[in-house]
């Protein structure tokens, strides 16, 4: 495509509180950024997408996803007896790499535009740069969460050292699982992050042991709004009180916690304390691959959760969770949690282009009565039309630009040999007869 692209004539989700929503508006980018949102617009030598018959929004932003994981999507994870801890060892640099393109190609089709990959590999130069290519050969807007338990500080200077590499479209942070009770050791690390300008991305509140670790990293100084904590289900009041206090950022996988038995995601005890999440898909083994999925599963839980306060005769029960609050967790609240909210997440000039344009004319949406609750309630990926990053198409009419033989050929090629090491191949097999 050229350096300039018009959008014409969709119906415009801003996500930009100044600019609100509107009816067949254009959107101009020029040199990847957003010029103009606005009616009739006009573009000399641009390239024009017909947006007649469709929604124009921000692409959605994925908060924390472990693609390496996508050789075993949809194969049942823990039900299934496959974990990561089961299959990491077995994935060689060339499995890396064919597990996060495949992944990152799936997230582009499903209109994700960013994606924050937590790269829970083992820490070696080969692996992290198999997992670099990929991210650079995929296209998208990602941030690299270089994840190890016991990171040294030598550690914190090799991940500073690849942010310096100025890699185009490309984040760095630093995660770990969830936090230790010996927090004197994580006090010092997250410092030493800190000094070196990364985020930090930390599992948080899987199990009912992590209760109270959270307010503890408060009283420490140690968070903040360049913090992201990651699904919270096991929370005391005093924890989340803490987050909401530092600004600390919260993400949530719906799909996943409920699935794996984390705890019921706490949609209404965040809303309750004006903690906004982002939105990710966590793992594929298990969960959906894309945002409509996990809009969905937040508004459901925050609703059961109401409904059941409602059923025990409890009173001054709070209201019930709208579109318009979901689809801002899954895209510029997502923006917020991933610290790319100055690039993305909105149709603001000055930001990246970074678009998804969803068609309404097919029959699983038409006719669309509200465009908010059409794509948070009935749309999927079939709705996917066009998808740009930075102002390149991903996704062009519907399919990928990637050389998606080459990608699939890798990741079937890649799942066989890992599974045969692991020894998942008679299980695999038994389970398609």
């Amino acid at each position: 495509m050229s350096q300039r692209v018009l959008i014409k004539g969709g119906t415009v989700l801003s996500m930009d509180r100044s600019i609100g929503n509107l009816k067949a508006s254009d959107v101009l980018i020029e040199d990847g950024l957003i010029q103009e949102v606005g009616a009739s617009l006009r573009a000399r030598n641009a390239d024009v997408i017909d947006a007649s018959h469709a929604i124009v929004m921000p692409g959605f932003v994925d908060t924390h996803r472990h693609t390496w994981h996508s050789l075993f999507r949809n194969a049942g994870g823990q039900a299934a007896g496959i974990t990561p801890d089961l299959i990491r060892p077995h994935h060689s640099p060339d499995h890396v790499y064919a597990a996060t393109l495949i992944g990152l190609l799936g997230a582009t089709e499903a209109g994700i535009t960013t994606v924050v990959d937590w790269a829970d590999i083992p820490a070696e130069t080969p692996l992290i740069e198999a997992a670099l290519q990929a991210h650079t050969d995929a296209g998208l807007r990602t941030v690299f969460v270089a994840v190890q338990k016991d990171w040294e500080g030598g550690g914190v200077a090799a991940v500073k050292a690849l942010a310096d590499r100025g890699l185009p479209d490309r984040a760095f942070a630093i995660g770990s699982p969830d936090p230790p009770h010996e927090l004197d050791a994580m006090s010092a690390l997250w410092r030493s992050i800190r000094e070196v300008g990364l985020r930090i991305h930390a599992h948080a509140g899987v199990d009912e042991g992590s209760r109270g670790v959270v307010a503890r990293l408060g009283e420490l100084e140690l968070l903040g709004e360049d913090v992201t904590l990651a699904h919270c289900t096991n929370l005391s009041d005093q924890d989340l009180d803490v987050i909401a206090s530092s600004d600390t950022r919260v993400s949530l996988t719906p799909a996943v916690e409920m699935t794996e038995g984390m705890g019921r995601p706490p949609l209404q005890s965040l809303i309750d304390r004006g903690i906004r999440p982002g939105l990710g898909v966590g793992t594929e083994m298990e969960s959906p691959g894309d945002i409509f999925a996990q809009m969905r599963a937040a508004q459901s839980v925050q609703h059961a959760t109401l409904f059941d306060l409602k059923l025990a005769g409890k009173g001054g029960v709070p209201n019930l969770l709208g579109t318009r609050d979901v689809i801002r967790f899954g895209t510029i609240d997502g923006a917020k949690a991933a610290g790319l909210s100055d690039i993305t997440g909105s149709l603001s000039p000055g930001k990246r282009g970074d678009v998804v344009i969803l068609r309404t004319d097919r029959p699983n949406i038409a006719p669309v009565n509200d465009p908010i609750g059409a794509v948070v309630w009935g749309m999927d990926t079939s709705n996917i039309d066009w998808v740009l990053v930075g102002g390149r198409a991903v996704v062009s009419a519907g399919e990928l630009t990637h050389d998606v033989t080459r990608a699939r050929d890798l990741a079937v090629q890649a799942q066989r040999e890992v599974a045969a090491a692991a020894g998942l191949l008679a299980s695999a097999e038994t389970s398609t007869s």
